[in-house]
């Protein structure tokens, strides 16, 4: 365990960031799913639901949750399935 007051810092303040990280990553996974799900039916609610899923994958990919490319090329490949849907 940290034992001076900048370590014990960097500890609460990484808790802290871990657990936002945990909630967006999360919430991202599960509009991706949902998007996936949605996207064979077609329609308005396949359509709203790849804009969620692509503006959590934009958030978590600028906030450093996960890497600009990997949200890139995951966007991609949702809109490539609905296109073709």
């Amino acid at each position: 365990m940290a034992s001076h007051k900048s370590a014990v810092k960097r500890a609460r303040q990484s808790l802290r960031r871990r657990a936002r990280n945990r909630n967006l990553r999360g919430r991202m996974r599960t509009a991706i799913k949902q998007a996936r799900a949605a996207i064979p039916a077609g329609g308005e609610p396949s359509q709203a639901a790849l804009k969620e899923a692509e503006s959590l994958l934009r958030r978590a990919a600028s906030r450093g949750v996960i890497p600009k490319k990997r949200a890139s090329r995951q966007i991609s490949r949702l809109a490539r399935s609905a296109n073709r849907a």
